[in-house]
C-alpha cells in the first residue's frame, strides 16, 4: 500500500508532511503552494484599482484589507463581495485576512475561494488564547511572528508561511522589522551550530515544538516560506530584507499615497528580484521622491546622468 504521507522538497532538503486525515490538502501541499510566492512582493490593496496597479507592476500576490481607520473601530474580515470583485479583476493570487482564532471567518474565506488566508493579529483578536487549527483547511495560512519560537509554534498549528513583522502603522519605519528579522535569523544560526542533545533545552527556552525545531536545524532556515512585513516602502528596504535572508516582502497600502504608485511598486518588485545588484537597485530607487523630480524629462535626465556601469565606483 502506498505511503499516504508526503514530502515537500525545499531547495536541497525536505520537510516531512504533518499529515492530518481531516485535511483535504496535506501540509506539504500547502507549503508547496506558499513556495510559489518566493522571491516576490505581496502588496496590500483596499480596492480593485489598487489591485490592478499591483498586478501590472509585477506583484506576486495581493492581500486585501479594509482601508485604514482613524478611529478606534474593530477591524474584521473584509466584505466577501469586495474580495470576490478583486478576485475577478486580477489574475494573481489573492490573500485575505481573518482575525486570530476566528475559524468561521476562515471558513468563509475558504468558501469564496481565496488563495491564501492571513491569520492576522494586527487587525484584531477574536480568541485571546487559541489560534485557528489550520490543518483543518485546504488552503495555505500565513501567520506573523516576532521571534523564532513564535514562528515555529505557528508552523506546528499548520501555518504554511511565516511573516516576520515590524511596525504596521504605515509610518515607513523599518527598524522594528529589521530587529525582528535579525532575531529570527540569529537564533537559527545559533541552532545550526548546536549539538543534537542541546536542541531539547533550546526548544524549551524558545517554547517551540522540538520536531519543527529539529527540522529547522537540519535545513538551516525556517521550514516554510519566510516573508518580512512592516515599514517596507522603498526598493532599498525590500533589498535589505532579502539580504537578511527573507524569501520576499509585504508592501503596505501606503505606497498608493505616492504620486506614481505603479512606479514605486514596480521599483520594489525589481529590488526583490535583484537584491544583490547595487546598480539595478540604484536605478530602481531613482526618481521615486515626489518632491525631488517632478517631470518625466527631468527623471530621464537624472537616470541617464547616473554612472552605473560595472567599472564605475567612487574613489575611497
Amino acid at each position: 500500500m502506498a505511503d499516504e504521507s508526503a514530502v515537500t522538497v525545499y531547495g536541497n532538503t525536505a520537510i516531512s508532511d504533518l499529515h492530518n486525515k481531516k485535511s483535504k490538502n496535506g501540509f506539504s501541499v500547502k507549503v508547496g503552494l506558499a513556495q510559489m510566492l518566493r522571491g516576490g512582493a505581496i502588496v496590500q490593496v483596499t480596492n480593485v484599482d489598487q489591485a490592478k496597479i499591483a498586478e501590472s507592476a509585477g506583484a506576486c500576490c495581493v492581500i486585501v484589507s479594509e482601508p485604514s481607520r482613524s478611529g478606534s473601530g474593530i477591524s474584521r474580515m473584509l466584505d466577501p463581495a469586495v474580495i470576490k470583485q478583486i478576485q475577478q479583476s486580477v489574475a494573481v493570487p489573492v490573500m485575505a485576512k481573518a482575525r486570530v482564532g476566528h475559524f468561521v471567518e476562515a471558513q468563509i474565506l475558504e468558501a469564496i475561494g481565496v488563495d491564501y488566508i492571513d491569520e492576522n493579529e494586527l487587525i484584531a483578536v477574536a480568541d485571546e488564547d487559541n489560534f485557528i487549527n489550520k490543518h483543518n483547511f485546504r488552503i495555505p495560512f500565513l501567520c506573523g511572528c516576532r521571534d523564532l519560537g513564535e514562528g515555529l509554534r505557528r508552523v506546528r498549528e499548520g501555518a504554511a508561511m511565516i511573516r516576520t513583522q515590524g511596525d504596521q502603522s504605515g509610518s515607513g519605519d523599518i527598524v522594528e522589522t529589521v530587529r525582528n528579522v535579525r532575531e529570527v535569523m540569529g537564533k537559527i544560526r545559533v541552532l545550526t551550530n548546536m549539538d543534537e542533545d542541546e536542541v531539547f533545552t533550546f526548544a524549551k527556552e524558545l517554547r517551540a515544538p522540538y520536531d519543527i525545531l529539529a527540522q529547522t536545524k537540519q535545513m538551516g532556515r525556517l521550514p516554510v516560506v519566510h516573508f518580512a512585513s512592516g515599514g517596507i516602502v522603498t526598493p532599498a528596504d525590500a533589498a535589505l530584507m532579502m539580504q537578511l535572508g527573507c524569501d520576499g516582502v509585504f508592501v503596505g497600502s501606503e505606497v498608493f499615497d505616492s504620486c506614481d504608485p505603479y512606479k514605486r511598486v514596480r521599483a520594489i518588485v525589481e529590488a526583490v528580484r535583484n537584491y544583490n545588484d547595487a546598480h539595478i537597485l540604484a536605478k530602481a530607487s531613482s526618481g521615486l521622491s515626489d518632491a525631488v523630480i517632478r517631470s518625466s524629462s527631468e527623471l530621464n535626465d537624472a537616470i541617464t546622468g547616473l554612472n552605473l556601469d560595472e567599472n564605475s565606483g567612487g574613489n575611497y
